[in-house]
């Protein structure tokens, strides 16, 4: 078994915000265990992949849409 890691430690080791990886934990989408009152995470887990939209392209459908 790898080392377990606190969120905040987790969080600075990956610059990740704790406040949105325990709602990503309450999601399931981090892999965590509650010890006591506190979650831990594996050390090995990596961050989930960064889901939003960033290249512009929903931008340019609905100004195209509004000129119509």
């Amino acid at each position: 078994m790898s080392k377990l890691l606190s969120v905040t430690e987790w969080c600075a080791l990956h610059g990740k915000d704790p406040g949105n990886v325990r709602r990503m934990i309450a999601q399931g989408r981090i892999p965590a265990v509650k010890v006591g009152k506190q979650w831990v995470i594996d050390a090995d887990t990596e961050p989930p992949a960064d889901l939003r939209v960033k290249s512009g392209k929903y931008r340019k459908e609905k100004v195209e849409a509004a000129d119509e």
